[in-house]
């Protein structure tokens, strides 16, 4: 079995969701004073690939912690959306889903981890597509890019609509183009602290 990783690293001058104060990752010891390192970690739940409950926009929702730990992984499907304006029904249901805890969005964004135009253009899903995935099975979605809604969407319709759900949601994945057509378990590990309405994780594929 092959693990591939599909997680940013979290640094100083990373990308950041518009408004969000960026990481700061300060040596708090080091072996030459302290006989070891240890790091000060000041950061927003939802930095860098990171998995959102649904309290993260729901006042009842679910937090994180709340869940068994089978609910972070599960098989998968990646969906190819990478020349698509937005991800449609139609689309997704060329897709054979059946058996799949997760389905994850391809749209190359990725790619553009770093520039500004990350946070531009990206293919969401549509209405109707939303409404279709938050009926199925699933254990969550995943996809490339910095969001599921729009940077400049004020509602985040298809937050609530799959969050509310109870699926959760990771962001900021990397290297899905390399799983299109294979069949793996996926992973996502978030930190468990008290009432999270999301967290940073650590994302793999794991391929026979």
């Amino acid at each position: 079995m092959t693990a591939h990783e599909l997680t940013h690293t979290i640094r100083n001058d990373m990308p950041v969701y518009p408004g969000t104060e960026q990481p700061r990752l300060t040596t708090a010891c080091t072996i030459d004073q302290c006989g070891y390192r240890e790091t000060l970690l000041h950061m927003f739940s939802h930095t860098g690939t990171h998995m959102d409950a649904p309290a993260h926009m729901l006042r009842d929702g679910t937090a994180l912690d709340r869940y068994d730990a089978a609910k972070f992984a599960g098989p998968a499907v990646v969906a190819d959306c990478r020349r698509q304006r937005a991800i449609t029904l139609s689309l997704l249901q060329s897709y054979d889903l059946n058996g799949a805890d997760f389905v994850l969005f391809c749209t190359g964004w990725d790619k553009r981890w770093g520039r500004a135009d990350y946070y531009e253009a990206f293919p969401c899903l549509t209405q109707e597509a939303a409404a279709f995935v938050a009926e199925l099975p699933l254990k969550g979605i995943g996809e490339d890019c910095i969001s599921i809604d729009p940077c400049d969407s004020i509602d985040f319709p298809n937050h609530i609509t799959l969050l509310g759900a109870g699926l959760v949601n990771t962001e900021n994945l990397k290297n899905l183009g390399q799983l299109l057509g294979k069949s793996f378990l996926f992973a996502a590990l978030p930190l468990k602290f008290e009432n999270s309405d999301g967290c940073s994780c650590r994302a793999v594929a794991m391929v026979e």
